[in-house]
């Protein structure tokens, strides 16, 4: 039987040296088989295991600095990786043979446990809509997808300062909200958030709003420190009750210790406001 390609493919790129929580994001993706995952970094080793559905290309952040200048026609230098996020919506149209053949391409971050992405992100909804974010307010940086379709891979240029934000050093926060995080989680409509740049979150609202393209924003994910957390081999569940698609781990990483952590992740483990507990 040919093997047939997920619909979805994510990228990451991370440059520098990985930290602890690269194998359980690494062993998490494992549980998503119908789920491709890239990783464009510097800092991979042998010492990691890798599931079919992995895929390392090894790049230094000058050489994507290259592919990225040739792509889109510009002239940065890269030198603080972070800035990178601001390219993140960008990324369809750099790395196109990476896209090639998947129905939707998204950008992630490595900081996330993944639960079932499936069981969230289903066909109905990749046949409906054109954006996916994981959040109900805004675009997010650590989970959105994309329709791999020519105009939603350039969707990016229809920013009206995306020029300014992809050609200066300086970090915008493009990818999300131009720091307006606030505004929108308090239900604030795009039309009355005051930006210095408009964000995709900006951009891609309006253009809903004017049924342009379909967009879909629900929370699916546990970000801070909530503790009550299992995962189950693949199966992420809350307060031993509800099932969530992942768990960000933006914050728990600034406060747990992983002196003591194994690189291999296990098949069952608990997760409190500041410890990691095998089971």
């Amino acid at each position: 039987m040919q093997y047939q390609k997920p619909r979805i493919v994510f990228i990451n790129c991370y440059f520098g040296k990985l930290p602890w929580y690269f194998s359980y994001f690494l062993h998490s993706c494992k549980y998503n088989p119908d789920v491709d995952f890239i990783i464009i970094t510097d800092g991979y080793t042998s010492e990691y295991d890798l599931s079919h559905n992995i895929k390392i290309i090894n790049k230094t952040l000058p050489e994507v600095n290259d592919i990225i200048n040739d792509r889109l026609n510009t002239a940065i230098r890269l030198t603080d990786p972070y800035k990178l996020c601001d390219f993140k919506p960008t990324y369809g149209h750099v790395f196109p043979e990476l896209i090639e053949g998947y129905s939707f391409w998204g950008h992630c971050d490595i900081d996330i446990i993944w639960g079932n992405v499936k069981n969230f992100i289903n066909d109905e909804m990749l046949d409906r809509y054109d954006v996916i974010s994981s959040r109900h307010d805004y675009v997010s940086a650590w989970f959105t997808l994309y329709r791999n379709a020519e105009n939603i891979n350039r969707l990016f240029m229809q920013s009206k300062d995306y020029k300014k934000v992809l050609s200066d050093t300086k970090y915008y926060n493009f990818d999300e909200t131009n720091f307006r995080f606030k505004q929108f989680s308090d239900g604030l409509s795009h039309h009355n958030i005051n930006c210095e740049v408009q964000s995709m979150t900006h951009l891609i609202k309006e253009l809903d709003q004017q049924g342009i393209i379909k967009a879909y924003f629900d929370t699916h994910a546990i970000e801070g420190l909530t503790g009550r957390m299992k995962w189950d081999k693949g199966t992420l569940i809350y307060k031993n009750k509800y099932e969530v698609m992942l768990y960000h781990l933006l914050a728990f990483k600034k406060v747990f210790n992983p002196k003591n952590q194994n690189r291999s992740a296990p098949d069952h483990f608990s997760i409190s406001t500041n410890k990691i507990y095998f089971r």
